[in-house]
């Protein structure tokens, strides 16, 4: 038992020095990478002042062994903090074309008349015209719902969007971004220290989706989501509230809080949808896996068939500037299910669905 115990003992003290180193060090590393993320203008003296406070907080935590110097240590953390939450967002930066321009909706009875849609012509992902257009869309025209899955690289990360389907018009695409400035491209750790704003990418398919298949070379997967119109509308009024909200206050773009996927759950949990969180909201490179398990898509083909299915590089490539770019895409993908369309949203996350179970996306 003395040896049990002693193994115990010593077990419980390691587990409490790599707790206790990990409660101090996870907070000092995140505020010397908000220092260096911060809003000084100069990028020296970032990385200076970051350098000077990881220092002097390493000596005075673990090396100084003065209550002084650690309540020093502490307080300077706390200012960083402070400073931190300080920072504002803005409008008056200089944007890329691509964000350039907020979408705003004015909702009159049945009509949305939307500003600032992007319908680009692409001749490059860096050569283009710049083209930004008014377009108006009627409530009681949207039947449906579309998801994209789009990869930088196959794998667990990715960006998703989504279109509305219209039973009178071209699909309108909306996409939760970031809002780069000239000469910044997106970077995963600096999205969590207030670097980029947040925009609601609103345009045509050709544009949001054809940019992606035809000159970003981006896999990009489509999926025809059973959604009733009635759970689409609900969800588009969500999304026009917060694309007037952001054109009237700016919003920093955060990947783990404020970001594209979680918005989109988030905003289909407002708009009725009914289930938990699940970790493939934040691996969205997973999500499709997530939308066959929960049946929001076409389960009567096996999982793999419909992903291969989805693929749609090659028909985008193939309706590269056509006006009928949108029906060439969706050409091969099984339609949605009438049958389940009523309740999308509304139904649990993992209904008990004949050989859904054993998805393992």
């Amino acid at each position: 038992m003395s040896v049990l115990r002693r193994f115990l003992t010593t077990s419980w003290r390691w587990l409490k020095a790599t707790l206790g180193f990990f409660c101090l060090a996870l907070p000092l590393t995140w505020a010397t990478l908000a220092i260096y993320y911060s809003n000084l203008p100069r990028a020296g003296l970032r990385i200076a002042l970051a350098i000077v406070f990881a220092a002097f907080a390493v000596w005075a935590v673990w090396f100084s062994h003065q209550r002084r110097m650690f309540v020093i240590a502490a307080l300077l953390f706390l200012g960083v903090v402070g400073w931190w939450i300080a920072i504002p967002p803005s409008f008056d930066r200089p944007w890329r074309p691509e964000v350039a321009v907020m979408p705003r909706a004015v909702i009159t009875g049945d009509n949305v008349h939307l500003t600032g849609v992007r319908d680009f012509d692409y001749r490059s992902r860096n050569d283009f015209t710049v083209r930004y257009l008014e377009r108006d869309v009627q409530l009681s025209h949207l039947t449906g719902l579309d998801f994209y899955v789009a990869y930088f690289a196959e794998g667990p990360v990715g960006h998703t969007f989504v279109s509305f389907i219209f039973d009178n018009a071209e699909p309108l695409s909306i996409s939760i971004e970031t809002r780069p400035e000239v000469g910044e491209g997106f970077a995963p750790v600096a999205s969590l220290f207030k670097q980029f704003e947040l925009i609601y990418v609103v345009g045509s398919e050709r544009d949001l989706v054809g940019v992606r298949t035809n000159h970003r070379h981006e896999p990009v997967y489509l999926y025809r989501l059973n959604t009733s119109a009635d759970d689409a509308r609900r969800l588009f009024l969500v999304y026009l509230d917060r694309i007037n909200e952001l054109a009237d206050r700016p919003e920093f773009y955060h990947l783990l809080t404020n970001s594209c996927t979680i918005n989109i759950i988030r905003y289909a949990n407002a708009a009725g949808r009914q289930g938990r969180f699940n970790i493939r909201h934040l691996l969205n490179g997973l999500i499709d896996g997530y939308l066959y398990q929960s049946g929001r898509v076409d389960t009567t083909l096996p999982f793999e068939e419909l992903r291969r299915r989805s693929l749609i590089n090659e028909a985008a490539q193939a309706a590269d500037g056509k006006s009928d770019f949108s029906e060439r895409i969706r050409a091969n993908l099984p339609a949605p299910h009438e049958t389940t369309r009523s309740t999308s949203l509304t139904q649990p996350d993992f209904p008990q669905a004949p050989g859904v179970s054993q998805v393992h996306p």
